[in-house]
């Protein structure tokens, strides 16, 4: 029998109360105490903090706090990627983001998801699916990136999209929810 933790990170409903996510989930939340007092510090330090809880970052990624996320362990970053302040990264799956890829202040990674079926959302399940981002990406300011979705290499996602599907490499969206941008 699969643990919780395992049907939540292949993408099926699992009950986040389990103890071994619970113990996960508080592991992030200690790291997040110390993280979000380090803004003084330099960002070899916190790139080093990082890299205590993250599954991956590259050299010369930055993160600056605060930031937020579900269990941290689930991350991956590129080599000199950038994520500005107020960033919230909710990492029930994998959120990988590629090298040298600009993250606007307040962006909100979501690979969690819950039930439309209002009995199953009352029973306490969810679910989450990957989210991708290429390399050399830049997201406005806001944005909200939604459970599944992939986005190609040089891409743009405007301020404030609300991106609900994938990105072709090299497009430009912008909106609720993002659609390509019309030639101006």
């Amino acid at each position: 029998m699969r643990s919780e933790k395992q049907k939540m990170l292949a993408g099926e409903a699992y009950r986040p109360g389990d103890p071994e996510l619970q113990a996960d989930a508080q592991r992030a939340r200690e790291w997040m105490a110390r993280y979000n007092t380090t803004l003084a510090t330099s960002p070899d330090e916190r790139r080093a903090l990082l890299r205590e809880l993250f599954a991956h970052v590259g050299e010369g990624a930055v993160v600056r706090p605060p930031f937020h996320c579900d269990y941290g362990q689930h991350i991956s970053l590129g080599d000199g990627v950038f994520l500005n302040f107020n960033c919230v990264i909710l990492d029930v799956a994998p959120v990988v983001i590629g090298a040298l890829t600009q993250i606007g202040p307040g962006v909100q990674f979501l690979t969690a998801d819950h039930p439309r079926d209002p009995a199953l959302r009352r029973a306490g399940v969810e679910s989450g699916l990957p989210i991708t981002i290429g390399a050399n990406v830049w997201i406005g300011g806001g944005a909200l990136i939604l459970p599944g979705v992939t986005v190609g290499d040089d891409a743009i996602i405007g301020a404030g999209a609300v991106v609900t599907r994938d990105v072709q490499a090299g497009t430009t969206v912008v909106g609720n929810p993002a659609r390509p941008r019309g030639k101006a």
